[in-house]
């Protein structure tokens, strides 16, 4: 341990530290009794442990070689809360420091691979606001990250961690933590960074964009490089930034919702966003009996709303917003000729989707059509 990390911990706790390496022996007396685990000589030292000695103090252990042990002590009394915060950081640190003969990407994937199990095994208990163990954290957990969640639809899953790593790495320029859940499922956190640095650019742009448009774009651009480097066909959804030690579990459980609601009422669509699927979301309650008969309603009173060409055209006047105009460019077709299926729809069923009232049913029924299947 280097005098400038030590400076950082002296810098982020009210305390002083010390480093010392010693013997493996000469570590083993200096321990009280109580703190010396049994089979002690056989067992495998856990980084950032801590272990109180005979004199009171209370060492952290750094790292270890056969007969060597490094360690950092303090002097002063320590509170559990801090005892506990320390043995994070240290062992985070002693990760990100050890050599390349330990191994620390293989370490890191096996932490990674334990979070994993922790979380999945929360999802499937419905714990979905349980906070991440101790044993599972790390310093980076404790930090602001965007949390992604991959589906893949074929394809071999974990076996390919270090191509997926390095992928992301390029995409992002920073280091990100790969969380798998079940084969073909993987949570990503990534930098929060590239979120500030794409508003702090807006600022200067005056384009005014907003965190959605901007973890939109992020989104896009992370799905058009796996779809075309890696993975092949998949599905991406992103969420707010968060604190992962504190809501790991809830993000991947809206996050897994995200994409079976996209999957299911937006067909063909790779990208989705939980800020984008309130309605979805909603309609996603009604028995599949209620929905049913509320089509056959619909459907008594006209077919032509579930025509092939006016779904097209329903569809894309609400994604412009239900402008005319601007549908009317996207559809490459004459304004005169889209205000014509409009009025012909309103004659067949009296529904006016340019009223708001009307377009929310309108919308509400594509939306139930899709998820009956009806043929």
């Amino acid at each position: 341990m280097n005098a400038s990390w030590r400076n950082q911990l002296e810098s982020l706790f009210p305390h002083t530290f010390s480093t010392k390496t010693v013997k493996k022996s000469e570590w083993l007396k200096d321990l009280e009794e109580s703190a010396l685990p049994e089979q002690m000589e056989n067992q495998a030292l856990e980084m950032g442990t801590p272990y109180r000695t005979k004199n009171g103090t209370v060492r952290f252990l750094v790292s270890k070689k056969p007969e060597q042990i490094e360690y950092v002590e303090l002097t002063d009394v320590i509170t559990h809360r801090e005892q506990q915060l320390l043995s994070i950081i240290i062992r985070q640190a002693a990760l990100e420091h050890k050599p390349e003969g330990g191994k620390p990407a293989a370490e890191k994937e096996r932490i990674a691979l334990e979070l994993g199990r922790w979380v999945k095994e929360q999802l499937e208990s419905g714990k979905r606001t349980n906070p991440v163990p101790i044993d599972y954290t790390s310093s980076r957990l404790e930090h602001e990250m965007i949390p992604f969640l991959i589906v893949r639809e074929q394809g071999t899953a974990h076996s390919e961690h270090e191509g997926l790593e390095k992928l992301l790495q390029s995409f992002f320029e920073e280091e990100v933590m790969i969380i798998p859940l079940q084969e073909q499922e993987w949570l990503i956190l990534g930098p929060a960074s590239i979120l500030r640095e794409d508003m702090a650019e807006s600022r200067m742009d005056e384009e005014g964009e907003t965190a959605d448009d901007m973890l939109t774009g992020i989104c896009s651009g992370l799905h058009g490089m796996l779809a075309n480097e890696w993975v092949g066909e998949c599905h991406v959804a992103v969420d707010y930034p968060i604190i992962p030690a504190e809501s790991i579990v809830d993000t991947a459980a809206t996050l897994r919702e995200t994409i079976s609601l996209g999957r299911k009422y937006h067909i063909g669509e790779n990208i989705h966003f939980p800020w984008m699927l309130s309605l979805e979301r909603l309609l996603n309650g009604i028995p599949e009996e209620q929905r049913h008969r509320y089509i056959e309603l619909v459907v008594n009173r006209s077919d032509l709303l579930l025509e092939p060409e006016i779904i097209t055209t329903l569809e894309t006047f609400f994604s412009m917003n239900c402008n005319v105009s601007d549908t009317a460019k996207k559809l490459y077709i004459h304004r005169n000729t889209l205000l014509y299926r409009l009025d012909k729809l309103k004659q067949d069923t009296g529904l006016d989707v340019r009223l708001f009232r009307d377009a929310v049913l309108v919308k509400i029924i594509l939306l139930l059509y899709k998820v009956t299947k009806r043929k």
